[in-house]
């Protein structure tokens, strides 16, 4: 708490400085070990397929009839655990980032590449992280079933007592750390846009007073669901899932743009898939774009440092299922959802630009703000105010059901120990529900752009790649015992 109310204190009282520092080491984590975050990634995703291809990915965590949801609640769970609200915005604009880069024109255009990027860099790699910790997780939650359920617990295999010490403590503290950082990026992006759609839908000023009053309603939100415990988080899940496909809908059957979008959907698809192995490892050696450094980098280290919590909340939802199912259900289902909302989403308003001339991508670049580039996309669909609904709902509760459910599980890093089948006290939970909205409301007040906010997931995930890898390490060691006993 005391590091969270510091760092607060300098990004309100200092965002000149502050912002300055994130972006000096961004410049020299991103540019000068690029490299570490491009081997992470592509580690990360050939791990996860020999997880489910070897002899482990027959371990079961569980008998088969421990299962506690269905594959449908199960898969609405994994979905909405995610930076499921960042989904959201990201389909909507980012194509429209991408346009602005030199690299993506040298490829071929906007059309080819401008809606390739987007599935790649939210793609097989990046549900990778999440994929090999879940594993991890659940294999010691309930197959070892340990009372400890802690990241540096998770490390035990690989470092024995070590992590009963001083260095748990340093493992749990970059840990929490890290997850702060992403969970500060999220909300500082995302969260204008939901003050806009406000804006517009009621006629308010777009303030940063309106922005920090939809964070404390997100937060109020957020505290009473995980106060109800797993079942109300499995509840919001579904309803969250079929919200958002209402907004899928609406886009696909009422913007008109129908064939464009399954058209251009399908031949991403099919560029990325053919190119996959030459995006995954180019780092643009001499930095003539640094694309890799400025956008792939920044996806890689903003899961990165949402792997605090996720995998830990994955695994514990999958009891009873094996390892196999594990990763190839996570794969599956989440690659399921995120597409659809990139690929729906992200196509109408390309095809609003390249063929209607609402010229998105040229605002942005001409230091127009992200949200009204956004806002500009739902005035050309009929009944606007009504998509914006939509919109601001399927948000709120993308953001409560996700930090539910890191929230319940950062909760349990307050515990020495917790017993099996118990969850933490409703004050702890309410504590850290508290401490997630205070460093956002930080950076929306020091009004840092999207360059800087991408630099707080970059720092913060460089030590929490380090421990990802011990982590992954110990499962190894600990169910070989299981596969060679």
């Amino acid at each position: 708490m005391a590091i969270i109310l510091v760092l607060c204190l300098v990004f309100v009282v200092l965002p000149g400085q502050s912002r300055n520092m994130l972006n000096l080491l961004r410049s020299f984590l991103g540019d000068k070990w690029g490299i570490y975050y491009g081997l992470f990634g592509a580690g990360a995703l050939i791990t996860a397929l020999y997880m489910a291809l070897s002899p482990y990915g027959n371990i079961r965590f569980g008998r088969e009839e421990e299962k506690q949801y269905s594959s449908l609640q199960w898969g609405a769970m994994i979905f909405t655990s995610t930076m499921a609200a960042d989904i959201v915005f990201y389909s909507l604009c980012e194509w429209a980032l991408y346009a602005n880069e030199p690299y993506i024109q040298e490829l071929g255009g906007i059309q080819k590449w401008a809606s390739t990027y987007p599935l790649f860099h939210w793609g097989p790699i990046v549900w990778s992280f999440y994929i090999i910790l879940a594993v991890a997780f659940g294999f010691m939650l309930h197959i070892r079933n340990r009372n400890k359920q802690k990241f540096s617990e998770a490390c035990r295999p690989l470092l024995g007592d070590k992590v009963d010490g001083f260095w748990g403590k340093v493992i749990d503290l970059f840990a929490v750390f890290a997850l702060l950082a992403g969970t500060a990026t999220t909300f500082s992006l995302a969260t204008p846009l939901l003050s806009a759609a406000v804006s517009k839908i009621f006629g308010l000023p777009d303030t940063v007073v309106l922005t920090i009053v939809i964070l404390l309603l997100i937060a109020c939100i957020y505290t009473l669901t995980v106060l109800t415990g797993m079942k109300g988080i499995a509840r919001l899940a579904s309803w969250c899932v079929y919200v958002f496909i209402g907004l899928l809908l609406y886009f696909f059957l009422l913007g008109g743009e129908a064939g464009y979008i399954l058209e251009s959907g399908f031949s991403a698809l099919g560029n990325m898939l053919q190119h996959f192995i030459g995006m995954a490892t180019w780092m643009d050696p001499l930095r003539e774009y640094s694309f890799a450094q400025n956008w792939t980098v920044y996806y890689w280290s903003y899961w990165m440092v949402w792997c605090v919590a996720t995998p830990f909340f994955i695994g514990s939802i999958s009891k009873g299922r094996t390892v196999k199912n594990t990763v190839f259900g996570c794969f599956g289902l989440g690659l399921a959802g995120t597409y659809t909302a990139f690929i729906v989403m992200g196509n109408y308003g390309m095809a609003q630009q390249l063929k209607h001339g609402v010229d998105i991508s040229g605002y942005i670049a001409q230091g127009g703000d992200y949200a009204q580039a956004i806002i500009r996309i739902f005035d050309t669909l009929p009944a606007s105010t009504l998509g914006l609904v939509l919109l601001v709902i399927s948000m709120i509760m993308f953001y409560a059901t996700t930090f539910d459910s890191i929230t319940i599980v950062v909760a349990y890093y307050s515990y020495k120990f917790m017993p099996r089948g118990s969850e933490p006290g409703k004050g702890v939970r309410t504590y850290w529900s508290v401490v997630f909205i205070l460093l956002p409301i930080a950076l929306i007040f020091s009004e840092n752009s999207m360059y800087s906010l991408q630099s707080v997931s970059i720092i913060a995930a460089f030590p929490i790649g380090i421990i990802i890898v011990i982590v992954v390490a110990s499962f190894f060691k600990d169910a070989k015992k299981d596969l060679h006993p």
